[in-house]
């Protein structure tokens, strides 16, 4: 990853620090960060009960935080950068600096768990799906994102993506990414059962969104791809689940 000024791992954490300045820029490194954060808050429904909580493994500067608005939860996120959970904080979010695999909350405390754009960033992803179970009170909803293991995956996430102007190159580690079989298997073995669906960014709209960007049209109101859903699971997919017991 070249572009702060260093070359890093692919996947090392330090690159959140040096683009710190990208989180909340809508049309920066981070820009579909953000259409994802909006699809998986609308997996999220309104409160049941007062202060529901809401525990964020791998918020980040806090995206999801806007499209929470409204729906009643305690918001708390959890992540290894500093200095993106700074960010996190000034958007309300209840921050706790620590790794997703050993989160120091109780067991049982969350009404729902979010884990966008996280999975494949883990180097021991089933500890990260045991540790979000373990978090979630019995009916408490698990919801996800993240990319999957095939060819295709790689070739669009990494081969290709990373040569958009918009995608830090070195994100992502392909050899991280997530089977979904293997994931719905994971969370069935903690006791919560996963259903998936592939998604992807509307294309037309990320068509219209780089023509914006090329013109210097940037942050315009309503104009983010909308996430939608697709047949297949081979690229990018969603997952929602609800604990048993």
């Amino acid at each position: 990853m070249r572009d702060a000024g260093r070359t890093l791992p692919r996947n090392d954490p330090r690159q959140y620090d040096d683009l710190a300045g990208e989180w909340w820029r809508p049309d920066g490194a981070f820009a579909m960060l953000h259409w994802l954060a909006e699809a998986r808050a609308g997996l999220v429904p309104v409160a049941s009960r007062p202060d529901a909580l809401l525990v964020d493994l791998g918020c980040g500067a806090g995206l999801l935080a806007p499209h929470l608005e409204g729906k009643g939860y305690r918001h708390l996120g959890v992540d290894l950068t500093v200095s993106a959970l700074r960010q996190a904080a000034a958007h309300g979010v209840t921050v706790v600096n620590a790794d997703v695999t050993a989160v120091p909350l109780e067991s049982g405390c969350a009404d729902v768990v979010a884990a966008g754009e996280l999975l494949e960033h883990v180097p021991d992803w089933r500890r990260a799906v045991a540790e979000a179970c373990r978090l979630l009170r019995p009916g408490g909803l698990l919801v996800l994102d993240t990319l999957n293991d095939t060819a295709l995956s790689r070739l669009i996430a990494v081969h290709i993506g990373e040569r958009l102007p918009t995608v830090p190159r070195g994100i992502h580690d392909p050899r991280l990414f997530v089977d979904d079989r293997a994931l719905v298997a994971e969370c069935a073995r903690h006791g919560v059962d996963l259903r998936v669906r592939g998604v992807r960014p509307q294309l037309t709209g990320v068509l219209a969104w780089l023509a914006r960007r090329a013109r210097g049209v940037t942050g315009a109101p309503g104009a983010a791809p909308r996430i939608v859903s697709t047949w297949s699971t081979a690229v990018l997919y969603q997952g929602r689940g609800v604990r048993r017991g």
